[in-house]
């Protein structure tokens, strides 16, 4: 569910697509466009996904929606409040884990203390193998 006065302290007008595509941003979690616009077209069959596409980026400018590369096609949007985790993608069977955000620390500051270099790692995924394929070796 989503605040109204969570769009209106961002400077949004509060608008029923914000409103819908945030809902249901946070409703799917990890989510491609497509995904969030068959959501909304439960109860609100009209909304077309060039407005799902306007409402998500207005939506990540503000800080409320983040997006991530998962994989090879575009991208997957979550609620900026789960902010936790990093992605942990499978190239074998293409499924996505979560680990704590806390697994990068000593890397990051690596990389900030040796090159400089701010590092956001929620915005990018891990690729390896999971624990179930690697098993299956």
């Amino acid at each position: 569910m989503v605040d109204k006065h969570e769009l209106r302290d961002k400077g949004l007008r509060l608008t029923p697509q914000r409103e819908l595509v945030l809902s249901a941003v946070r409703e799917l979690g990890h989510s491609t466009p497509e995904e969030i616009a068959e959501k909304v077209r439960q109860s609100h069959p009209g909304i077309n996904l060039s407005t799902v596409y306007r409402n998500l980026e207005t939506l990540e400018n503000v800080g409320l929606v983040l997006h991530t590369h998962l994989g090879h096609g575009g991208a997957t949007y979550h609620a900026a409040e789960e902010l936790t985790h990093l992605h942990l993608v499978c190239g074998k069977c293409e499924s996505v884990g979560d680990a704590p955000i806390q697994v990068a620390a000593n890397f990051v500051q690596s990389l900030s203390d040796d090159y400089g270099f701010k590092t956001d790692v929620t915005h990018f995924a891990i690729y390896g193998t999971c624990s179930n394929c690697a098993e299956k070796k």
